[in-house]
């Protein structure tokens, strides 16, 4: 086969190939600049290196961050080349609008994003993406199709789901167990997205081929190069997000429910924070600084997310009744200490991001305004004997450490007036909803709420922890299993899914397991003044 030169190349496969004339919706793709010669070069060298056979989209597709008129899809292939993308109001596509993404690299993993804009509001929409041969321009992969749905601009039924920690505490993919068989339980809910609290793979968390269940019964996980150690390379990051969608029930879900994502500790390693210098005979590379920044560029490679030049905190707004606020807790965290200091700069969301929540809650329209903590409110979390991971240390008096930047933020929302506030976690490993009450608390200026606790999605479950009385929290339910680390094959997975009624503006909770069962639910009256 003889190379196409560079002109060529731009002219036909990069610039478009036979879908060049046809019309698109506007996208942003990444990255929106052209490689330069040298890279294109290389980049039909190394597919040539694989044959002439088209590409293969290797690890599904992906949809996130859902807005009223628009919305991030995601791939991967196996080769480098150009990522193509219809969207249609149809399943059968016709009619479909056809949009131009960057060139998928080895730089990237050879993953890539298009930001679909233009789209419909509210609706139901489905999409297909190929990938374009950079030396055979008009040779492209089998097309896989996927579905997302956008967010309402009008008062309409609204239908989400929650969960946290995926393939945690050395349980795996076992065919046999059901593999992540939750994802197939929260896809038959059929969820307008998922919020996904955090923990979204465990790269501190190595995979042995086979463990013993309690009863004698064995666990055979599947196993790759890169989850069998802790990561450290950023080729081992990477490998921590192929690992999950090497299900076939992960797959599926991520291809038909848009996710909104955000990354707790162990897209890292376990209960860290800036600046920590390891002493873990597991690791050759002692900075976590390091280690975090490798683990940035694999999350923002792999999960379908804004571009990592942003801050991963953000509001995203699904119409009237629902604004979801998005909080980091790990970027700008503090260090793990025994968390009683009486400095109220200090925290886990930094200054900024204090701030901009406080500003968000109070500016925010929506009759419920879902704040998503990754770490939860009133559970301890302890860090080794004296430390403290979480906001909440055990003291029951007034607030003290980490407390005191969430009482700054309740009290300016309590004295703004701002009602239908809840907050939703996962990271505990059970199943929880507690009710938090000034009238029990050791701090009287915020208004009553709740937070609900969901997880795990596939690990070990664990619990429960200790509850902070500070802000007065009341356990109305709890499922947490008999010893710890219980296997996904004895239960206790869960997920928790919320319905907003349109016409009321109730909110309703239901706490599920992980064949989808509710265990639990309540239902929350709309604030006063929801019209």
């Amino acid at each position: 086969m003889t190379l196409i030169d560079r002109r060529n190349l731009l002219r036909a496969g990069l610039a478009g190939g036979v879908l060049s004339a046809l019309p698109a919706v506007p996208a942003l793709a990444v990255p929106a600049s052209l490689p330069d010669e040298k890279v294109v070069h290389n980049l039909i060298a190394h597919n040539l290196t694989l044959g002439a056979a088209r590409p293969v989209i290797s690890h599904g597709v992906q949809s996130g961050d859902a807005t009223t008129e628009s919305a991030i899809v995601w791939t991967r292939a196996d080769r480098p080349g150009r990522m193509w993308v219809e969207v249609s109001r149809r399943p059968d596509l016709k009619g479909a609008r056809r949009v131009r993404g960057p060139i998928l690299t080895p730089e990237t993993d050879l993953t890539g994003k298009v930001r679909l804009r233009g789209l419909p509001a509210g609706e139901r929409l489905f999409y297909s993406v190929r990938v374009e041969s950079l030396d055979r321009p008009g040779l492209f992969s089998v097309p896989v199709r996927g579905e997302l749905s956008t967010a309402p601009t009008r008062k309409q039924d609204v239908s989400f789901v929650w969960t946290g920690d995926v393939v945690g505490q050395g349980w795996g993919i076992d065919p046999a167990y059901g593999g992540l068989k939750i994802f197939e339980s929260m896809r038959r809910r059929r969820p307008d997205f998922l919020l996904h609290s955090g923990d979204t793979v465990y790269a501190d968390g190595p995979l042995a081929e086979q463990v013993t269940l309690p009863d004698g019964r064995i666990w055979r996980n599947l196993v790759t190069e890169e989850k069998s150690k802790v990561a450290e390379t950023l080729k081992e990051y990477r490998g921590q997000y192929a690992y999950n969608l090497l299900d076939d029930a992960y797959k599926a879900f991520a291809a038909e429910v848009p996710q909104i994502n955000q990354w707790d500790d162990h897209e890292v390693l376990n209960n860290w924070y800036p600046g920590e210098i390891l002493d873990d005979a597991r690791y050759t590379e002692k900075r976590v600084d390091v280690l975090a920044a490798r683990a940035h560029q694999a999350y923002h490679e792999w999960v379908p997310i804004p571009s990592a030049s942003g801050p991963v905190y953000r509001k995203i707004s699904h119409g009237p009744l629902l604004d979801v606020f998005v909080l980091d807790m790990r970027t700008f965290k503090d260090v793990n200490d025994g968390n009683t200091y009486a400095d109220p700069d200090r925290g886990l969301l930094g200054t900024a991001q204090r701030e901009w929540l406080i500003s968000g809650l109070k500016s925010s329209k929506a009759t419920w305004k879902v704040i998503a903590n990754d770490l939860p409110l009133g559970i301890v979390v302890p860090d080794g004997g004296t430390a403290q991971e979480g906001v909440a240390q055990g003291d029951p008096g007034a607030p003290k450490g980490r407390e005191l930047e969430f009482a700054q933020v309740l009290r300016a929302a309590h004295r703004a007036g701002v009602t239908g506030i809840v907050f939703l976690t996962a990271d505990v490993h059970y199943s929880a909803a507690h009710h938090y009450d000034p009238a029990r608390a050791a701090v009287q200026d915020f208004t009553p709420f709740w937070e609900f606790v969901s997880g795990p999605a596939h690990a070990g479950a664990f619990g429960p922890n200790a509850l902070d009385a500070t802000f007065g929290p009341d356990t109305a339910f709890i499922h947490t299993p008999p010893v710890a680390n219980a296997s996904p094959a004895e239960g206790f997975q869960h997920f928790g899914e919320v319905r907003i009624d349109g016409r009321t503006g109730e909110l309703r909770v239901d706490l599920r397991d992980r064949d989808g069962v509710s265990l639990w639910n309540t239902t929350l009256a709309a604030p006063r003044g929801h019209r």
